[in-house]
């Protein structure tokens, strides 16, 4: 099981949802993007622990060039993503934030079609345009 991408997909999704209730509670009463702050060192410390736990430290010349600048990327996708999702959190309902951020799939879907040459059969896309309404419709009010 622990090698399966269904098993983990769903894995994340379970901590995606308590995060968003999580973060909610915590932003209440400080500054969205100090929370974000706290929030990043607490997954720094988390990774570094279970780096060592696991013994699965790696030797920074060992990391390819190309793939220094897309983590690079990411890494920077990522913080811009928290901070628009805390300052998100913090001005609505984790009930409409959450759906909205979780458009992400569509654009991970349009993305990868686009730039990394994926297909997805039209039931998939089908799926991915529910995806879509579903969000808008749970975040409407």
């Amino acid at each position: 099981m622990s090698e399966s991408w269904l098993f983990w997909a769903l894995l994340s999704a379970g901590f995606a949802a308590l995060t968003a209730i999580f973060a909610k509670i915590g932003v209440g009463p400080i500054n969205s993007d100090f929370a974000t702050f706290i929030r990043t060192l607490v997954v720094i410390a988390a990774l570094a622990g279970f780096l060592s736990f696991t013994s699965q430290w790696q030797a920074l010349g060992t990391i390819p060039l190309k793939s220094w600048g897309f983590l690079l990327l990411s890494g920077l996708a990522t913080g811009a993503s928290w901070v628009a999702y805390f300052r998100a959190l913090k001005l609505g309902s984790a009930s409409q934030v959450a759906p909205v951020d979780k458009l992400s799939i569509v654009l991970v879907t349009i993305f990868a079609t686009v730039f990394l040459g994926e297909k997805l059969p039209l039931t998939g896309w089908l799926g991915v345009a529910m995806i879509a309404c579903g969000a808008i419709l749970v975040a409407w009010r």
